[in-house]
């Protein structure tokens, strides 16, 4: 062996150049010019570790951190009360090391943590059945298209303009790959046509604002589609569960509860639907049941995928597992309960409504959206909302996420219990200076 990590001999490199049909490595790269197949790297002198983490401190203080200011940035990415057990649990090395839980018998604990996860996701959604969790929520949104089109037999999905753009892009990547149609509609009473697989929303919406779930699920279902709705756990600490409204599937991110913004991850999505629909789920669900002695056991009780036995049956191409950051949201959860769940939920609403009405007070400013929301609203500045956020970070406050490419000199404010009375004034106060 040449090399410790690449444990491949010369007779199975010869092998494996054989099989794709050339004599030698430097013909399998031939395609490459050959200034470009190794060039040179203009790297400084080589550091000490101490020197290279003094390096990376000082890179590292150039950015200004939502934990260092005041920030009203959202937008699908939330910063949220976690508790210090959360961060606790997740370091104990029999949750930080494990895996795939394949063998039941050595995986108890981590099955056990993946079955109270799921439990958790069908009480705040109101659904039968949850799988053990999906990559993020866009990524669970566009699974639960794919899931329609299997159940339905259809080709077509539907989407809300008011979804995520990110979690549409998403949806429109999974579905090129298996020649599906994606449309995106503003929301409204016209009529699904007869082909459409699934109706698609988000609740609350990227704006937002509160989608009226009731008939878009009637219209859905009057097309003989699926409803899937992609839901903020934390507003289900307050407003009714989708399932209430006959949504099918119910997805998720599930990042604002237990999972610091992290630059954009690992996150982990939800995924819930009604138990009729179990055998087209993507990933695995973990079930509990008894052995001969009739102590409680825990086995993945369905991997609908068959990604490791037949993988042209596969229903979905997930195989991983994200068990960890699900254990997080499920511990953030747990210590929370109902009645935390619901305060946390209160307090984003009241401070998010007590912002708006203040700042739709201030000269220049108006809400441009009727509705009602929950814990973001939009706001028509009366300068770009680049500019705006450029003002507001001088003054120590990270400001909002800029939507003028969907609104007018729109800007997406968001507001979470951790925001203090003071940081909203100081908000308020600064917008207001910039009117004049």
């Amino acid at each position: 062996m040449a090399h410790p990590y690449i444990p491949l001999t010369d007779e199975d490199r010869r092998a494996m150049l054989a099989t794709v049909g050339v004599a030698s490595v430097d013909d399998l790269f031939a395609e490459i010019p050959a200034e470009h197949r190794d060039p040179a790297l203009d790297l400084p002198p080589a550091l000490s570790e101490a020197e290279l983490l003094r390096e990376l401190q000082e890179l590292a203080a150039r950015n200004r951190s939502t934990g260092e200011l005041p920030s009203f940035l959202g937008a699908g990415a939330y910063r949220h009360y976690i508790p210090s057990v959360v961060d606790h649990i997740l370091r104990r090395g029999e949750y930080l090391t494990a895996y795939t839980p394949y063998q039941p018998e050595i995986s108890q604990g981590t099955l056990q943590t993946i079955f109270e996860f799921q439990s958790l996701v069908c009480e705040l959604t109101g659904m039968d059945v949850a799988n053990a969790g999906m990559y993020d929520g866009a990524s669970a949104l566009a699974e639960a298209c794919l899931m329609a089109c299997s159940v339905t037999g259809r080709e077509r999905i539907v989407l809300l303009d008011t979804v995520h753009p990110h979690a549409t892009e998403t949806v429109r990547t999974y579905a090129g790959g298996r020649g599906l149609t994606v449309e995106v509609i503003p929301p409204g009473p016209a009529p699904l046509a007869g082909d459409v697989a699934c109706l698609a929303a988000q609740q609350p919406n990227f704006f937002g604002y509160l989608e009226e779930l009731a008939s878009l699920g009637r219209a859905a279902h009057e097309a003989g589609a699926l409803f899937a709705v992609s839901a903020d756990p934390v507003s289900l600490g307050l407003l009714r569960p989708p399932a209430d409204f006959g949504a099918d599937i119910v997805v998720g991110e599930g990042q604002p509860l237990g999972v610091p913004l992290s630059f954009g991850g690992p996150y982990v999505g939800l995924f819930a639907c009604r138990e009729q629909f179990v055998r087209h789920l993507p990933g695995r669900i973990v079930g509990r049941t008894h052995d001969l002695e009739s102590r409680t056991g825990y086995v993945l009780t369905l991997q609908t995928r068959e990604q490791h036995i037949r993988r042209e049956r596969a229903t979905s191409n997930i195989c991983t597992s994200q068990q960890l950051v699900a254990l997080a949201f499920t511990v953030a959860l747990c210590t929370l309960g109902k009645q935390g769940l619901r305060r946390m939920a209160e307090l984003c609403y009241h401070k998010a409504h007590y912002a708006a009405e203040r700042i739709a007070a201030l000269p220049g400013y108006e809400l441009p959206l009727d509705g009602r929301f929950f814990q973001e609203f939009v706001v028509r500045c009366p300068r770009p909302p680049a500019e705006v956020n450029s003002r507001l970070l001088e003054r120590g406050i990270i400001g909002g996420y800029d939507v003028s490419g969907r609104i007018e000199r729109g800007l997406l404010l968001c507001f979470s219990e951790l925001h203090a009375r003071e940081e909203v004034d100081a908000l308020v106060k600064a917008l207001g200076e910039m009117a004049a």
